[in-house]
């Protein structure tokens, strides 16, 4: 009678306790569908061999900008993603709910200020006049606003010309604008395709005190109440970091794998983008709210957020244990 009675509290306990699905295992066929951008994300899982370990079945649909994974979002044909720090204030101000659930930051700059072939510009007062690239919703609109900020001007001084972020490559090409704010593979690519014509940037002194490079994983709520689907989330995200981390300690491999197979660059060229990036870490959720917010409020100060945002809003806090439990298992390592 004693062992029904423990066996009965038990289970009431557990049908009244909130379900977490933290210890969940995860049933076969569970499938997550995850976009990626110029299939850095995609290479980086199969490289490190953390692709192979994942219980689920992952499949990558690539994309260059916020914007458009927003839309795929919208439409039901995501579970996560990996963006810059834009994209999740973008779908916040949208009403849209994809809580970022793991965050990467590396001490360089989050992009490059590339200068139209054949002209030159020293520094960021040099801005003013220009016709500059502009993507709201992405990460090159805090980044060109911050650049702006520091050079003492506002976005009255500049003629911001708005684009898709997938168009910016080819219109500081064809001198459409006179800057664009450019992420690796692309700023690298630029500089050596158009070097004949003068291709050139602002010099490196010049990207001091803009935003360092910030990668956001998020995702979708309606993966997250799903009980197979969140268990395999939790461990995408602790392979996502295992697999940052091996490419960082794996510098050659990695450039091998994605810069050269897969973006045709030089192992050269690669290396000194690895280099640029500078130190990764990997903070907890509760850690970059407040980063967040400095940038919501940056936007927002610049007339492009219609209401002000509470960044607390934007973090799923129950993947700090999975967080803290995967960069201790780095650090394991390191002893």
């Amino acid at each position: 009678m004693y062992r029904y009675i423990l066996r009965l509290a038990v289970l009431l306990a557990a049908l009244t306790t909130p379900l977490s699905y933290a210890d969940t295992a995860i049933p076969a066929n569970t499938k997550l569908v995850i976009a990626d951008q110029n299939e850095a994300l995609q290479t980086l899982l199969k490289a490190s061999g953390e692709q192979a370990r994942l219980s689920s079945e992952v499949s990558y649909a690539n994309f260059l900008g916020g914007p458009a994974i927003l839309e795929a979002f919208r439409a039901g044909a995501l579970d996560l993603a990996v963006v810059g720090n834009t994209p999740p204030i973008q779908a916040h101000a949208a009403g849209e709910k994809l809580p970022i659930i793991a965050v990467r930051t590396n001490s360089g700059p989050d992009y490059q200020l590339a200068v139209r072939p054949g002209l030159v510009l020293n520094s960021l007062k040099e801005l003013k006049g220009r016709k500059i690239a502009y993507a709201e919703g992405t990460g090159r609109q805090p980044f060109m606003l911050s650049a702006l900020k520091l050079a003492g001007l506002t976005k009255k001084d500049v003629t911001l010309v708005p684009l898709r972020a997938g168009d910016f490559p080819a219109a500081i090409r064809a001198g459409q604008v006179d800057v664009a704010a450019l992420n690796e593979p692309h700023f690298s690519r630029y500089l050596r395709d158009f070097s004949a014509e003068k291709a050139s940037a602002l010099p490196e002194s010049a990207h001091a005190g803009l935003p360092t490079n910030t990668s956001y994983l998020y995702a979708s709520e309606t993966a997250l109440k799903d009980p197979a689907r969140y268990a395999a989330i939790r461990q995408f995200v602790a392979s996502w970091i295992k697999a940052n981390d091996w490419s960082v300690k794996h510098p050659e491999q990695w450039v091998q794998a994605y810069y050269v197979k897969n973006q045709n660059l030089t192992q050269a060229d690669g290396l000194a983008i690895i280099k640029a990036e500078g130190t990764t870490n990997y903070p907890l959720l509760s850690e970059s709210i407040g980063p967040q917010q400095q940038l919501i409020d940056l936007i927002y100060d610049a007339g492009d957020l219609p209401d002000k945002l509470d960044a607390r809003e934007e973090f799923d806090l129950r993947f700090d244990d999975i967080i803290r439990d995967a960069v201790s298992g780095l650090d394991a390592e390191k002893n």
